[in-house]
């Protein structure tokens, strides 16, 4: 590349196109501000492209899947055994991350005052960033550039084929065996999909449970749903070695507690992990600052300990998720644009893991809320006794609420069920409120619903 030869002057410029960056940058331009927004690559960032969208859209077909092998189970007959055309698969998740990603790059070349550049975005300094020959200037920088699967330094790795949560969506060919790397949410919503589709599926975690983040009781639950469906689980893998074999195939040498000493399989995912992709932005030449895992440092507003420059989404470490990436945007516009004071601390932890049935989740854990000295009450109920899950056949899991036994506000819950990737919601809204649980306790809900059983549980709550 050659010298920039080409200089232009905004108000502000935005590097990324994820879920924060394209919102920002519209809002900027609505208020009258000359702003430039940089992709290198596809419009929409990992949840268009290699998160949500994608992977929930296999999701929906892996049930689709799966529901078909249980129709006998609801009284429908299916003439055959079912198979899984995966060129179909495919083609559906292509369409519609396509829509997702060309609506998006249009609303943002046709939005005035906004100029959009395809390229390769570097610092030069704290104000100039270039993309290809072009120099670009603004008193306002906003970093936006995501993250991708981190690739661990286990024996082997370099000389064995493997998958990303990213490679993995281009296959349209079934898996004989997929061995997964990693009990995190990334390798269990996959391993759950290609089972359904008909894989062989191992995953491997060195930890002693699944999603060891959750709690020990949610972490069993879904390693048992998971079994059900003859996904095979192999816990305590201290040491895991990589390793080519012949005809294609892939292994990993175990030292497990227990089972086989290796595993051998057609293709493996790699899902341990994230690192930001701010590796090659030339942040040098910013003095922008990073933590040693390469996040960048950011205050509660998003600033970073250079004035002028925010970073928002995945690369600050601040939350991971599209719906955080999301508020980063929001936050940054509301002190900058509203003049309004709101802050990442303002925010409630919040996520869901979309195995089937899903996890949904807010607030603290029963391991935090013991942590924190509270007073705590709990609350729970089997999904076998929600009316709701036994109509539609659906009835692993679980549900529970913790409560502040003083302040009498709701601390967090787990709702591992069948809808309980929307019925958190309910929880989580009485949460942001500050509400005491009892207008939960009280309120009508409808019949029948998951979440109609969450009044009553706040009824029936126990010293944790």
């Amino acid at each position: 590349m050659g010298q920039p030869i080409m200089k232009q002057n905004f108000d502000a410029i935005v590097i990324g196109s994820g879920q924060s960056g394209p919102f920002l940058a519209v809002r900027m331009a609505a208020a009258g501000q000359q702003v430039a927004i940089i992709e290198r690559h596809r419009f929409g960032g990992t949840c268009v492209n290699t998160g949500c969208i994608p992977t929930k859209t296999l999701v929906a077909s892996a049930y689709n899947a799966h529901m078909v092998r249980r129709a006998a189970d609801f009284g429908v007959r299916v003439a055959g055994p079912v198979d899984v055309d995966m060129k179909r698969v495919k083609a559906r998740k292509d369409e519609i991350t396509g829509k997702s990603r060309s609506g998006l790059e249009s609303w943002l070349k046709n939005t005035p005052n906004c100029t959009v550049y395809h390229g390769h975005a570097r610092f030069e300094s704290p104000k100039e960033v270039t993309v290809g020959e072009e120099l670009l200037t603004a008193p306002q920088i906003f970093i936006n550039v995501g993250g991708r699967a981190a690739i661990p330094s286990l024996p082997g790795v370099e000389n064995t084929p493997y998958l990303t949560n990213s490679t993995l969506l281009d296959l349209d060919v079934l898996p004989r065996h997929l061995i997964v790397v990693g009990g995190g949410y990334v390798g269990l919503e996959f391993g759950q999909i290609f089972r359904r589709f008909g894989s062989d599926v191992t995953i491997i975690e060195r930890a002693a449970r699944l999603i060891a983040h959750e709690d020990e009781d949610v972490s069993a639950e879904v390693q048992a749903i998971l079994e059900r469906e003859g996904v095979k689980v192999r816990l305590n893998a201290t040491c895991i070695e990589l390793t080519r074999q012949g005809d294609g195939e892939v292994g990993v040498c175990l030292d497990c507690a227990a089972g086989a000493p290796d595993v051998s399989g057609s293709h493996l995912l790699l899902a341990m992990g994230r690192t930001p992709n701010t590796d090659d932005l030339g942040l040098e030449k910013s003095g922008v600052a990073r933590d040693k895992r390469g996040y960048i440092l950011v205050d509660n507003q998003l600033r970073t300990n250079v004035p002028g420059i925010w970073a928002l989404g995945d690369c600050n470490g601040r939350g991971g998720f599209t719906h955080t990436s999301y508020n980063d945007f929001e936050i940054v516009a509301a002190n900058l644009l509203d003049h309004e004071p709101r802050s990442v601390t303002d925010r409630i932890t919040a996520y869901n893991l979309y195995t089937d049935p899903p996890l949904g989740r807010a607030g603290m854990t029963e391991r935090d809320a013991r942590a924190s000295g509270r007073r705590v009450l709990k609350g729970e109920r089997p999904m076998t006794r929600v009316g709701r899950a036994v109509e539609k056949g659906e009835t692993q899991g679980f549900m529970k609420v913790l409560v502040d036994a003083d302040s009498k506000e709701i601390l967090g819950a787990a709702i591992l069920g069948t809808g309980g990737d929307e019925a958190i919601h309910c929880v989580l809204d009485m949460m942001y409120a500050r509400a005491a649980y009892t207008v939960l306790k009280n309120a009508m809900h409808i019949h029948p619903t998951v979440s109609e059983l969450i009044p009553t549980i706040l009824g029936e709550l126990q010293p944790l």
